[in-house]
């Protein structure tokens, strides 16, 4: 894992009796929430996936967003937020891609499960040592990752629905909408 070490004044510091070492993380252990509704074929699919992925920054200062679960996504940006952004979009694009080639909506649920339980096996090493690091507390978070809401992932495991929202007798509400999120794991 790269770190980078500053120097940072504990409750004893603060005091004027001594400080203490603080390694700022690199890699970032994110949840997210995303949800789409998808025509394909003859149907209306509604696709709600909580999943993982790992955020870097590059040696060129590029963020990178890697998928975890879904494992076969990785976008990059000149933020977090921008890295962010292009992984989201390049998810729906997927999504519609898998709509256009399957003719029916049992065959795009199948084909969206297969999709979301590919996972990079490697970058799900990384997201656990990163998860790891942080609960040993002895990593600062920087800046825009100090901000988001934390969550533990035993509490929000990786999941995908898909269901056919075109069925007769299905009523669409506005409770039913998610929110895009993502937050540090915690």
């Amino acid at each position: 894992m790269k770190t980078s070490t500053g120097q940072v004044a504990d409750n004893e510091a603060s005091c004027g009796s001594r400080s203490r070492q603080l390694t700022e993380i690199n890699h970032h252990p994110l949840i997210f929430t995303l949800q789409d509704a998808i025509s394909g074929n003859g149907f209306l699919a509604g696709i709600t996936l909580v999943g993982r992925a790992l955020m870097q920054q590059d040696d060129e200062s590029k963020w990178w967003l890697y998928g975890v679960c879904p494992g076969s996504l990785a976008e990059s940006g000149d933020s977090p937020q921008d890295a962010f952004m292009r992984f989201r979009n390049r998810y729906r694009e997927v999504l519609i891609d898998i709509a256009q080639e399957q003719p029916t909506f049992k065959e795009f649920k199948a084909e969206v499960e297969r999709f979301f339980h590919e996972v990079d096996e490697q970058d799900a090493r990384r997201w656990e040592d990163a998860l790891i690091a942080i609960r040993s507390g002895n990593l600062g978070l920087p800046e825009p990752f100090s901000g988001l809401p934390r969550e533990r992932p035993e509490q929000k495991p990786c999941a995908v629905t898909v269901e056919e929202l075109s069925r007769e007798g299905k009523d669409f509400l506005p409770s039913h909408n998610v929110v895009d999120t993502f937050s540090k794991a915690a």
